[in-house]
This record gives C-alpha cells, sequence and structure tokens, in this order.
C-alpha cells in the first residue's frame, strides 16, 4: 500500500533503524526530519550503511523550522508521522538540565497541530522512565507513575515526556487527534552509542579496550534488553494496528538480566574474541571497577510485550 510516511527524528539510533525497517516497501515514501544532535554515525557514514533508496528523502531542520514551513503551507502531506525526536540517554540529558522538559512538549504540540491539519496518524515514542522506577521494578501500562520527591535532570526528561503522553491523549479525546503512544524498554543493537550513557556499548568500548567495566552500586539492577530490529517491528505494528489512544510498552521480558551479569557476559565474549592474540589487554585487565549508584536511578526489573489486536 502507498504511504507517505514521516519519521521524526529518523537519524538518531532508534530512528535510523526504523527508517531501514520502512525503506524495505518500496511503495512507501520515507521522508526524514533530523537536526543530528544525536545522531549515532557521521550522516555521509548512516546514508551510506541504509544504501541506495529512490523513496527516501530528508531535511536537517529542527522540529521547529520543519512545523513553521508545515503550517505556512510548504510542506508536503503526510499519511503517518512517527515523532522519536528527542534528548537520549542518561548521559546525553545531563548538559541540558533545565531545558529538557519543555522541547519535549513543545515539540509534541506542533508534530500534534500538523497531524490534525493533515489528517496524519501520529505516533509518539515515550520511555519508560515515565514510571519512576515502577512498582517492584514491573512496569505495565495501567500502573500509576511515580515522581520522586528530589529534582533531577532525569526526572525533568521524565516528566516532560510524561506530559507530552498526557497532553497527546487529551488531544485524542478532545480534537479528534489520531495518535498512540509507544514507550520502548531498554533497547540495544547496532549504531547505539556509549557517548549517552547506554551500558551495553559502553561495556563493549571498557573490554574491547582493554579497560576495566564500570559497573555502578552493586551491579543488581535489573534489565530486560530488546534488539533494536524488535523494536521497531513493534513502532510499525502499533502505528498499522493500534488503536487511537492507545498506549504499548515494548520489551523482551525473557531477556532479564542483571547489570554485574551483563558486564561479565560481555567481558567472557571480548576475551574468547581475542584468545588466539597472544598479546590481549584483556589477559590483564577485563575486570569489574564498582563506582557509586547515580541518586535517581530507576530500575525496571520486568517489561510485558502488549500484543496488538
Amino acid at each position: 500500500m502507498a504511504r507517505n510516511v514521516l519519521v521524526l527524528g529518523g537519524f538518531g539510533f532508534l530512528g535510523s533503524h526504523l527508517v531501514d525497517l520502512l525503506l524495505e516497501d518500496p511503495e512507501q515514501r520515507v521522508h526524514v526530519v533530523d537536526n543530528l544532535s544525536t545522531s549515532p554515525l557521521p550522516l555521509d557514514a548512516l546514508l551510506a550503511e541504509i544504501g541506495p533508496a529512490p523513496n527516501l528523502t530528508w531535511t536537517i531542520e529542527t522540529i521547529d523550522s520543519f512545523a513553521a514551513r508545515g503550517n505556512a503551507g510548504d510542506a508536503a502531506r503526510w499519511d503517518e508521522i512517527y515523532h522519536l525526536a528527542s534528548l537520549v540517554g542518561p548521559a546525553g540529558i545531563l548538559p541540558h538540565a533545565g531545558r529538557i522538559a519543555a522541547p519535549l512538549l513543545n515539540d509534541l504540540m506542533q508534530v500534534a497541530d500538523l497531524a490534525l491539519r493533515w489528517g496524519a496518524r501520529l505516533l509518539l515514542v515515550s520511555t519508560s522512565e515515565v514510571y519512576g522506577g515502577g512498582e517492584q521494578g514491573f512496569c505495565s501500562e495501567a500502573m500509576p507513575k511515580i515522581v520522586p520527591a528530589e529534582a533531577s535532570p532525569r526526572l525533568e526528561y521524565a516528566v516532560g515526556k510524561l506530559a507530552a503522553e498526557i497532553s497527546l491523549l487529551n488531544l485524542c479525546r478532545a480534537s479528534g487527534l489520531d495518535g498512540l503512544i509507544v514507550r520502548p524498554f531498554n533497547i540495544t543493537g547496532p549504531r547505539q552509542s556509549g557517548a549517552g550513557g547506554f551500558v551495553l556499548p559502553r561495556f563493549l568500548g571498557q573490554a574491547l579496550a582493554g579497560e576495566d567495566l564500570t559497573v555502578f552500586g552493586d551491579g543488581s539492577q535489573i534489565r530486560a534488553f530488546t534488539h533494536v530490529r524488535d523494536i521497531v517491528q513493534g513502532l510499525v505494528d502499533a502505528m498499522r494496528r493500534g488503536a487511537t489512544g492507545g498506549v504499548y510498552n515494548l520489551g523482551n521480558p525473557a531477556n532479564r538480566c542483571s547489570i554485574l551479569n551483563l558486564a561479565e557476559s560481555v567481558r567472557d565474549l571480548v576475551r574468547r574474541q581475542h584468545q588466539h592474540q597472544p598479546d590481549d589487554p584483556l589477559d590483564q585487565s577485563g575486570r569489574r571497577r564498582h563506582a557509586p549508584l547515580p541518586a535517581d536511578d530507576a530500575v525496571e526489573v520486568d517489561v510485558r510485550i502488549q500484543h496488538l489486536a
């Protein structure tokens, strides 16, 4: 089926994999809007990985700029809008403390207005951070959201995302917006950078460099990682089959592991890959170094995949 698909934030880690998947259908016209602020690769390198795609176009600009052109009629009409544009990563948000929440809500409102103007379906990619840790770490769609007492950049990010969620759901009820929300949990895979604070690429980078692997606290925090390719398939399934006003948590509880076990698995895997190299730096390193746990750490012990009707 021919579709015009707009991906906001389509050159980031998650967005670029979504674009890969969407481009597999040659009848879909895909346009990316991205300011490259969180792109994991230089644009030329990323486009080389994506490969030749006559149905792909892009503009390098902010949501503000794109929305201004859309409101002026200087933009194509779209059938589907995936809104992924956002700051990302536990470390990636830190330099923006005090200025995290406002853009999250402002961008969503501008994109929602365009979706209403065009009659497009809008999917907002939110975050598991809205739960503030959940109940014993478990997070279902119906659970209350917890706002801790102490302010932090991580809390500002979570509350900004939550405000965007609430605004979208209210617009669905009050204004007829065809919108829905997906909260991915613990994504990992190719193109993910450790620079944003993501744990698996950080462990891999340390292990490959022969450095100690830094584990915060005692490493008992539990995560359930899901490959990015599975997450983007879930985004497309939600867009095509999800209910208006629906909220879907996406993750894989079968992949539960502690951060300590993850560090040990990475160390052992890299050692096996280097076992035939006589000057392997992991012969002398590859150890664990424990560091204090950040005060606002949120632990997701389990997630479930919402089956889309």
